[in-house]
């Protein structure tokens, strides 16, 4: 009987980089060979929010990750398999003294996946160890003490390893299975962002070195964003840098940068963005039930044809149409575009949020602890936070003004003038001639009323935010998600 090679496996997830990297670093203290491995799982590739974009992002930050490994004589065991067969296969060939990965906040499916593993590894008694994955705690029952302990994760040093010091076993099993991946995830696509450790950096450096430098002022326009926003996010999203790099690298550029406003609210964000994920995190049924459960006795009757339209983009509201459209070619848009898309679905359309899965296909930053609190929170389903029902027309003439958005992504509207651009049903016949766009031929009527479907989702979402049923929920809501602000003190009474 052949004797098992000791090793240690590093279990690459949402964390594909390979500074500061604590798995990786605490593998590297135990002086045996590390098995490195990243899964295709099928579970997570067939689920409901999965698009092949968010895998050819993966795909592309390992193959930079393989670039890197190469020169150490180091490489990464990638499958395409179910990862409780990748485990239960690996402790048989191997004789593993430890797992090594970082806490994953992921969807339910992944959730259902690392509990088999830890029952499999448990069996065996193999000790599994999670590292904290940016400033999120798993656990925590309130938001007391988070803001300080986010801070004081966010200043710590970087845990890098020297690579030259590794010792990395290579398994050959693993090597076929690339073949079975589909060639959506192995070819380059041209119009989204690339994947990988290298991209992020040149990424976070240009916006840090210049960039920022109209970020406040065009964060919420759907075309000038797409240079001044940081485009890191998706970088964040798979883990090709860590939030603590990011955070120290920015305070670093503040103390030199004559736009400092701009990096400040850059800062801000990043705190926002594990404020989210810690609400996942402590709370994550929200990704099947409304975060107040006062809000499960609206009806919402779900209307194919709408949704089609939606996902089409050809709902005849041409800011709408505009971003959906970019969305399915490029898996971008801001901040405030995607709020605009979620409140119109829910509100003009009158649609139930659950059926937004095709948002988190397209977005290429798709991160689960983000996109379900903040879905909630734009559909008005949370009850603690301030109802916004955004007008897509006063949201295109603020944000795209001059139209150059808009004529971007719907060309059918190319040759109609600003003052119509954005609400194209108001041509007149002969308009539509000489402007050669037929409402209803070559680009569709608005499938509601922008005016009557606010009016209706505003009365209805307002009387459900006063009742009581809702205000307790918000009380329990807030008691759990939201910094409680202490009580001032009393000043003496003079005698």
């Amino acid at each position: 009987m052949s004797v098992k090679k000791k090793v240690n496996v590093v279990w690459l997830k949402r964390d594909l980089r390979l500074r500061d990297h604590a798995p990786l670093s605490a593998a590297s203290a135990h002086g045996i060979p590390i098995l490195l491995i990243y899964i295709f799982d099928p579970s997570l590739l067939n689920y409901e929010d999965s698009d092949p974009r968010h895998w050819r992002f993966v795909w592309q930050s390992l193959q930079d990750l393989q670039k890197q490994l190469s020169p150490f004589n180091g490489k990464i065991e990638i499958f395409h398999r179910h990862s409780l067969d990748v485990f239960t296969e690996i402790t048989d060939h191997f004789e593993i003294e430890n797992v090594f990965s970082h806490q994953e906040i992921g969807n339910d499916i992944s959730y259902q996946r690392d509990k088999k593993i830890a029952f499999l590894l448990k069996n065996k008694n193999i000790p599994w160890i999670e590292f904290q994955t940016n400033g999120v705690i798993r656990g925590l029952k309130n938001r007391a003490e988070w803001d300080e302990l986010w801070r004081k994760f966010m200043i710590q040093p970087p845990q890098d390893v020297d690579l030259e010091k590794l010792h990395f076993v290579s398994w050959g099993n693993a090597d076929h299975e690339l073949q079975s991946l589909p060639q959506a995830f192995t070819e380059r696509h041209e119009n989204f962002q690339p994947g990988g450790e290298s991209y992020a950096w040149k990424y976070l450096i240009s916006f840090l070195n210049g960039r920022h430098e109209k970020y406040s002022m065009h964060i919420s326009k759907p075309q000038l964003s797409r240079k001044s926003c940081s485009r890191i996010s998706p970088y964040l999203a798979y883990g090709n840098l860590s939030m603590r790099q990011v955070y120290q690298m920015t305070l670093v550029q503040l103390t030199k940068s004559a736009y400092k406003r701009g990096l400040q609210n850059f800062i801000s964000r990043l705190h926002w963005h594990c404020h989210f994920i810690q609400k996942f995190e402590s709370e994550c049924r929200i990704e099947f039930e409304n975060f107040n459960r006062a809000y499960d006795q609206i009806v919402k009757t779900r209307n194919p044809n709408f949704i089609r339209a939606f996902e089409t983009g050809q709902t005849g509201i041409p800011i709408v149409d505009a971003n959906i459209r970019c969305l399915i070619q490029t898996g971008y848009t801001n901040f405030r575009m995607r709020a605009m898309l979620v409140s119109f679905f829910c509100f003009n359309l009158w649609q139930d949020w659950r059926d937004l899965h095709f948002l988190a296909r397209q977005f290429l930053d798709y991160e689960p602890g983000i996109h379900y609190p903040q879905l909630q929170m734009q559909a008005g389903t949370t009850g603690i936070n301030t109802l916004r029902i955004y007008n897509p027309i006063k949201n295109a003439l603020e944000h795209d003004a001059d139209g150059t958005f808009v004529k971007t992504w719907i060309p059918e509207l190319k040759e109609v003038p600003l003052p119509q651009l954005h609400t194209p049903w108001i041509l007149s016949e002969s308009e539509q001639l000489l402007f050669n766009c037929r409402i209803g031929i070559d680009y569709p009527a608005p499938i509601v009323n922008i005016e009557e479907t606010q009016k209706h989702a505003t009365e209805i979402m307002w009387a459900f935010k006063k009742n009581d049923d809702s205000k307790r929920e918000g009380a329990r809501i807030l008691k759990t998600h939201v910094k409680s602000k202490p009580m001032p003190k009393k000043k003496a009474n003079k005698k």
